[in-house]
């Protein structure tokens, strides 16, 4: 016998479709699916395709009116950008998904898939999916319409340095690069004692004067032109000059410091050598190993000059040499340098090798030399030192001979040099073989200096095979976990990896 526990579940009946009379659960349209789908279209009024402008320039895509944004392929970005091509027509329906469908790269075409629903007849809601096809055409945005005008230009940074050696601009160069401050530019321009940079905006250079006195020790003026005048709207069109001096002194030069600054930084020598030149001048007393670093503002309060020019440098050979104890400091001197070496050294011309006449000298670099190395130097023994400084100074005072570095086989240093460094696009009036011998002393000098390696952004160059890098008898090298990949991605037309869509 069988006992109910409870009121048995109503079950719900089904119902013929008013259209084709099909079985179906009750809606209140009283119609399936299929038949209410023939009755209503609820995509009707959204358009099934649409356009897209992308520069192949710059690579980014126009929103309208005016604004170039940057996306990549299947981004939620690039999916704003085409939905608020159809927002309107969207406005009478719920969207409920939205997705990009997979195209060719080469094809030109973004196509989206969406899921809508709607509310139709008698309040029933259809959902229902369809695919939009966006062409994509090119036209060049404006920002690349004036870079490729390369004349129309409303700023411009001229940046000099009154000296033969461009290791500097180099350095420079590398930062420019690293911090890509070289992105804004509508054209750089390379002359024999400098660069010009060209900006489309004031500010835009304004950022680059501030970039220029941060990195190097200089000094800056403005000027504007005015071009043209709207008296109706009172707008003034102006161009802007910028003129950023860099100090007159590079790295390895010999300088003589004026009495009242020597003072200053610690009763130091006025001969003095630079071994580098970053946001300030770094100066090293050769005698003493006393260091001191100058800014840009000092220098400029203080000016003094390079005695001599790079190609004046002489080869000398190292006879013999002892390291001495560090000398008793004076009073007020200041900081020693812990990475140099104090020695004291006989040296003789390799061109005098026939004679016996040799130097003595007092030398920063002990750490480095050896009787018989190859070292190269200025001669102040035997030369006409046109300075106002030096030429005040007690002849005591002045030493016959300042080794400024050991020298190495460059021939050999080329060969084994498994790295290299990226350079800026820019017009040249014409590059000569000096230019060329500049541009190795500044790789030279990247090997013997860390410090100012850290500043550089250096790329392995898989052309040369790997070699130890625990060779002590060759000159400095740069180890390999220094380096960089120098990767090579290729964009396609939406900003993304992969092939080039506009091809």
């Amino acid at each position: 016998m069988e006992y109910m526990t409870g009121p048995a579940a109503p079950t719900q009946g089904n119902i013929l479709c008013c259209q084709c009379g099909v079985p179906i659960p009750p809606n209140p349209a009283n119609m399936c699916v299929g038949c209410l789908r023939a009755q209503v279209d609820i995509t009707e009024g959204i358009p099934k395709q649409g356009t897209l402008h992308f520069c192949k320039q710059c690579e980014r895509y126009l929103q309208p009116p005016g604004t170039w944004i940057q996306c990549t392929l299947e981004s939620r970005e690039l999916l704003a950008l085409c939905l608020k091509k159809i927002k309107a027509s969207l406005s009478k329906v719920r969207l409920i998904d939205a997705g990009f469908i997979w195209t060719e790269p080469h094809s030109k075409r973004l196509k989206l898939k969406l899921t809508v629903q709607k509310e139709v007849i008698n309040g029933a809601v259809l959902q229902q999916v369809f695919v939009v096809e966006y062409i994509v055409q090119s036209q060049m945005c404006e920002d690349c319409h004036r870079i490729e005008a390369k004349d129309f230009w409303k700023a411009v940074v001229q940046v000099r340095q009154k000296t033969l050696h461009k290791k500097t601009f180099y350095y420079l160069e590398q930062l420019i690069l690293k911090h890509r401050l070289h992105q804004n530019t509508l054209r750089i321009k390379e002359i024999h004692d400098g660069l010009d940079f060209y900006y489309s905006s004031k500010q835009q250079a304004q950022k680059m004067v501030d970039f220029l006195q941060c990195t190097v020790p200089s000094r800056s003026k403005s000027s504007q032109r005015l071009i043209s005048h709207d008296i109706h709207s009172n707008v003034y069109n102006y161009k802007s000059t910028f003129s950023v001096e860099i100090v007159p002194i590079c790295k390895d030069n010999v300088v003589c410091l004026s009495p009242k600054l020597a003072q200053s930084l610690g009763n130091m020598s006025q001969i003095c050598v630079c071994i580098r030149v970053t946001s300030t001048i770094h100066l090293i007393d050769p005698s003493t190993l006393q260091i001191a670093e100058i800014d840009g503002n000092t220098y400029w309060r203080h000016p003094f000059n390079s005695l001599f020019h790079p190609k004046q440098l002489e080869e000398f050979i190292i006879m013999d040499i002892n390291r001495v104890q560090e000398k008793k400091k004076g009073a007020g001197a200041g900081a020693r340098s812990n990475k140099h070496t104090l020695a004291e050294a006989w040296v003789q011309k390799t061109s005098e090798l026939n004679t016996d006449h040799q130097y003595f000298c007092c030398t920063h670099l002990g750490h480095i030399l050896n009787p018989g190395d190859l070292v190269l130097g200025f001669d102040l023994a035997n030369c006409n030192l046109n300075d106002e400084f030096a030429n005040k100074m007690n002849p005591h005072n002045i030493p016959d001979v300042v080794l400024i570095k050991k020298s190495y086989d460059r021939t050999k240093r080329q060969r084994r040099r498994n790295w290299k460094l990226r350079e800026l696009e820019r017009d040249r009036e014409g590059t000569d073989t000096d230019d060329e011998r500049q541009y190795q002393d500044f790789l030279e000098d990247l090997e013997e200096d860390e410090a100012i390696r850290k500043n550089v952004n250096i790329y392995r160059d898989v052309d040369v095979p790997v070699e130890s890098d625990t060779d002590d008898d060759g000159p400095p090298r740069i180890s390999l976990a220094e380096m960089l990949e120098d990767l090579h991605i290729s964009q396609d037309a939406t900003g993304g990896e992969g092939a080039n869509m506009m091809t």
